[in-house]
């Protein structure tokens, strides 16, 4: 069984071990200061005398040490080093996640916790359901002041049968030890954690929450950062908030309102568009080519509009080429004339503009992704027809 160093100085980052097993590029130590990895934190890397390191597992009692292609002897007494920014950036961020997962649950009481990670690259934590930002903003609020409160970070093991226990975050199904590994961030945070943490809150120096995503099914990703990458970040965007007041001539603090403001606009600009577009297809007459019946236009209007007004084409007896604006590029090709094969007709166009369609043989329907080719895809479908069709 090896002897887990880092269970009692998360701050080790050199020290001297003894090989003690070897199985190809896997080597057992003595004791280590390599953390493998758990609650969501990623194991740490480093060198084993001078040959790198460049994963950790756990495997039963023992902890295997990837090193890729070593030297190493059963028996060898060897000098270590753990990659330490590498692991100081990891127990920044996984005692960040406990510190920002209380900070939410203060908004939200019964927010639920569904899974962390912790990396180099990326640190966030999947909550079960969506937070506005007023309350993400709020618990950041909170996180950063605890951060200056300098709060003691402490573990301590406790028996899974202790009253106590109560007050921990913990799923006790989820636990087959007799004692408990729990994580107090001051009086804030009481959470059941095996991974390694900071000593105190101060140590974090900044917690920036910078994106939210869906988590699909599981619920909503929150990502942060912690130290220099948060306050790098938060340099960037407040840049680009600054760049943003000044682009739509807001005042910094008055720019989340403007934005609202713009949205509404533009939201009563384009349904009073869609209405207008709505109105010119109700009243859209048939242009007689040869001896077809074609109504034809691009207008700013929704798919169910458009389609309307494409079957209403087709039951006079016409042939209804329309090109929506609205959302993208989506055309309609819908026709009486059994001559005209729409759902060859449409998808041969649209190909020649990086787009395709389907559909029956009186009507089809597709789209392409460039707005300014709207006019064009139109004449190209008008050419088509006519070219094809006209006696």
């Amino acid at each position: 069984m090896t002897e887990e160093i880092f269970r009692r100085d998360g701050y080790m980052s050199e020290f001297e071990s003894r090989v003690v097993a070897k199985d190809g590029d896997l080597i057992e130590l003595e004791s280590t200061a390599f953390y493998p990895g758990g609650g969501g934190q990623v194991c740490d890397t480093g060198t084993i005398r001078g040959e790198a390191v460049t994963e950790v597992v756990r495997r039963g009692g023992s902890i295997l040490h990837l090193v890729p292609g070593n030297t190493l002897n059963v028996g060898d007494a060897v000098w270590c080093g753990v990659d330490w920014d590498r692991r100081y950036d990891l127990m920044q961020g996984h005692t960040g996640e406990h510190l920002l997962f209380a900070s939410l649950k203060r908004q939200v009481p019964d927010l639920g916790i569904v899974k962390i990670h912790i990396s180099p690259e990326d640190k966030h934590v999947v909550v079960d359901r969506d937070i506005g930002w007023e309350e993400v903003l709020e618990a950041v609020a909170f996180a950063n002041r605890a951060i200056r409160e300098n709060l003691p970070v402490t573990r301590s093991l406790m028996d899974r049968d202790d009253p106590g226990i109560a007050d921990v975050r913990v799923r006790l199904d989820r636990v087959d030890d007799e004692y408990i590994s729990v994580v107090s961030i001051g009086d804030i945070d009481l959470s059941a954690c095996s991974g390694i943490h900071v000593m105190e809150t101060s140590e974090l120096e900044f917690l920036l929450v910078d994106r939210k995503a869906s988590a699909g099914r599981d619920g909503t990703a929150i990502h942060f950062k912690v130290g220099d990458a948060a306050k790098d970040a938060a340099l960037g965007l407040a840049g680009t908030c600054l760049l943003a007041a000044a682009a739509v001539g807001s005042d910094p603090d008055l720019l989340a309102a403007a934005v609202a403001n713009m949205e509404r606009r533009l939201a009563s600009d384009a349904e009073a568009i869609r209405a207008m577009s709505r109105r010119e297809l109700m009243a859209l007459e048939p242009e007689t080519v040869g001896d077809l019946d074609i109504c034809s236009g691009v207008f700013h209007a929704d798919r169910r509009t458009l389609t309307e007004a494409a079957e209403r084409c087709k039951a006079g007896g016409g042939t209804a080429l329309l090109v929506s604006s609205y959302d993208g590029v989506f055309a309609i090709v819908a026709s009486a004339d059994p001559r005209i094969i729409c759902n060859e007709l449409l998808p041969e166009v649209l190909k020649a503009f990086g787009g395709k369609g389907g559909g029956r043989p009186d009507f089809a329907q597709g789209g392409i992704d460039d707005p300014s080719q709207a006019g064009a895809l139109l004449e190209s479908l008008r050419d088509a027809v006519i070219s094809a069709y006209k006696p």
